[in-house]
């Protein structure tokens, strides 16, 4: 499976302009990939301001992914600020090449340094999703920090864990060193997908990456807005957990 990690500075809180942004991205950089993978409240920024720009089912954000899977013919997962029962959620769509939402993971560990809890929602399920045959556990930035959450996307034997995020680059370090620590402890892909330029507070500077499930860097970018392309060996997963059958020796205490 080949993988798409977008990795882009988002104009603050303008939904429009980003939305050009990335059509300008996408048609420099786009190429043979599966999937597209896009961070944390991709057309926002990381804002507080959820009941200004919370989604219905059929929002600008919404349709505006669910036609770029159509156009580019390939799965899409984005960050989208989603209102549902008149409740606020951050939450990760996942949409199939034919634009129709196939998961919606509401995050679950909501970041309260910032006010994100007085702000939104939090979610109260993991939720796993499909391509094809391959599973993939769901989640979002802060999420990163709680193993907890990732231990129960390996005890259904997930073979990719996903994480979209909005992550500074004070604390840059500890991101990448919990997608390697999440890839080793679950033995699946590790997908993280992080953005650049700053918001109103913070700068970021990106370190989307792949870690294998060995704990292997398989590709990381800095700073740059680009498309991270990175092959999946599916194998990979089955084979080293197979090799070193450590999952079996877990306990959910």
């Amino acid at each position: 499976m080949k993988v798409g990690l977008v990795q882009y500075s988002p104009a603050w809180e303008d939904k429009k302009q980003n939305m050009e942004k990335l059509n300008k991205l996408l048609k420099e950089k786009c190429s043979d990939e599966e999937i597209l993978i896009f961070p944390e409240m991709a057309l926002t920024g990381f804002t507080m301001k959820g009941n200004e720009f919370a989604e219905d089912i059929d929002g600008e954000s919404i349709s505006y992914f669910m036609n770029l899977a159509r156009e580019y013919n390939k799965h899409v997962m984005a960050g989208i600020i989603e209102n549902f029962d008149n409740k606020i959620y951050n939450t990760l769509f996942h949409f199939d090449n034919n634009g129709l939402i196939l998961a919606r993971y509401r995050k679950i560990h909501l970041f309260s340094l910032s006010g994100e809890n007085e702000n939104y929602i939090e979610g109260d399920e993991p939720v796993i999703t499909k391509m094809g045959k391959t599973t993939i556990g769901l989640t979002i930035c802060y999420d990163l920090r709680f193993p907890e959450l990732y231990r129960q996307y390996a005890k259904e034997r997930v073979d990719i864990i996903v994480n979209i995020a909005s992550w500074p680059v004070q604390r840059v370090s500890h991101w990448v060193h919990l997608l390697k620590a999440r890839a080793i402890e679950n033995q699946c892909f590790m997908i993280g997908v992080n953005r650049v330029g700053n918001d109103p507070t913070l700068q970021y500077n990106g370190c989307s990456g792949v870690f294998d499930p060995m704990g292997k860097e398989l590709v990381i970018q800095k700073e740059t807005e680009t498309i991270i392309s990175s092959e999946l060996n599916l194998n990979l997963t089955k084979r080293t957990r197979e090799e070193l059958p450590f999952l079996n020796d877990m306990k959910m205490i």
